[in-house]
């Protein structure tokens, strides 16, 4: 009956263009393959999705941006993920959560095709940005001698604008309607890539490229550098041996094992951001591959909902396993105690702006530098540039 109702409602819209503008609601709230309960829920969850990622990405840019402590070439990154995800929340989302109550929206021909592009170049945003982030870990560990050269002002700028670039470019094709287009799906009760006249469509070379391109660059720069950390702790346990006689050469070796340690944390951290990338991406990329018809919709709701959760999962990490993160969190929430801790020296100036510093010159002894001052001897204050983080 369902599904005789269905064909007899597209029918009649084809037949009287007039009832276009209510056909999309009618299907959700009559006759959708998506169960009411499981409707609900999502738009719940999707809902609180939203809410945790807007308060999290943006409270991870303010922070990030504020204190010059955790503010450094990693952090780069890590902002132009959160305003991507940031973006995601505001713009993608709010239609994303009310399309499973009811999906009005997709009769507004612009908004059937602004929330798509939006949707998917986010999301290659936010894939690239998280590929971006390892290859700094990697370069950082295992190219050392290559970091101030590849990571000055102007090439950190190249690279976020590609990650931009790149993704919403890859979007183009299908907003001209030469593969695939950006309109009304009837399998999925909402706006998104669907078959152009000619039959095609590039929904799925565009989740396989998005996922699995990335997860190659980031598998491949893990690889290399656990090798190097394994490599390098080997070492430094050698060379700390009590036999050693020289009277410089231990508390040298202790303090690179501690600066390996702290780079091997936040190490830690970036390869928790790429499981959580796995957990979100690979789900909705199987499905789409494996059910492109959605004869299961309940696993396409899922897959959604982990897509959403990718969008506010990052700072909760940051949270998790970052202590400056939190400082800086904490920092930004009661904007007075603990401003001194993440400033400079304990400066009492802790708004004073360095944005115009060389990210190359990167001094820090947080985050992403560790590993640059356990390759380098370690300096007196006295002797730091003006412009030690």
């Amino acid at each position: 009956m369902r599904t005789e109702s269905l064909l007899s409602m597209e029918f009649a819209a084809a037949r009287f263009p007039q009832i276009n503008a209510t056909n999309h609601s009618m299907i959700d709230g009559e006759i959708s393959r998506f169960p009411k309960p499981l409707r609900t829920f999502a738009a719940v969850a999707a809902i609180l999705i939203m809410i945790t990622g807007l308060m999290g990405n943006l409270l991870t840019i303010v922070a990030l941006c504020k204190y010059p402590k955790v503010r450094n070439v990693t952090a780069a990154f890590i902002i132009s993920l959160c305003v991507a995800d940031f973006i995601f929340c505001v713009l993608v989302l709010p239609f994303d959560s009310i399309r499973f109550v009811n999906s009005g929206w997709t009769d507004v021909r612009f908004l059937c095709v602004l929330v798509p592009f939006l949707r998917y170049g986010n999301v290659g945003v936010s894939l690239l940005c998280v590929g971006a982030i390892t290859v700094n870990r990697f370069i950082m560990i295992s190219q050392n001698s290559l970091y101030g050269k590849v990571y000055k002002k102007h090439w950190i700028a190249v690279m976020i604008a590609f990650c931009y670039l790149f993704s919403y470019g890859m979007q183009v094709p299908t907003l001209v309607g030469a593969w695939g287009k950006f309109d009304y799906d009837s399998n999925l009760e909402t706006c998104s890539i669907v078959k152009d006249s000619k039959g095609r469509s590039s929904k799925t070379f565009l989740f396989v490229t998005g996922f699995i391109i990335p997860c190659i660059v980031i598998v491949g720069c893990y690889a290399k550098i656990f090798w190097v950390v394994h490599s390098s702790e080997s070492r430094m346990r050698k060379h700390a041996s009590p036999t050693i006689k020289s009277p410089h050469t231990p508390g040298r070796d202790t303090r690179e094992i501690k600066q390996k340690r702290s780079e091997w944390r936040i190490t830690k951290m970036v390869l928790a951001i790429f499981l959580s990338f796995v957990a979100c991406y690979l789900p909705i990329t199987i499905v789409k591959v494996t059910d492109p018809e959605v004869r299961y919709p309940g696993l396409h709701v899922m897959g959604y909902l982990l897509l959403y959760f990718a969008s506010c999962v990052n700072p909760i990490i940051y949270v998790i396993m970052n202590k400056q993160y939190r400082q800086a969190y904490a920092g930004v929430i009661s904007c007075s105690k603990i401003r001194a801790s993440l400033t400079p020296h304990g400066s009492s100036n802790p708004g004073q702006n360095n944005y115009g510093q060389d990210y190359s010159k990167d001094y820090s002894k947080t985050m992403v530098s560790t590993v640059s001052m356990a390759m380098n001897p370690v300096v007196r204050k006295s002797e730091l540039p003006d412009d030690y983080l």
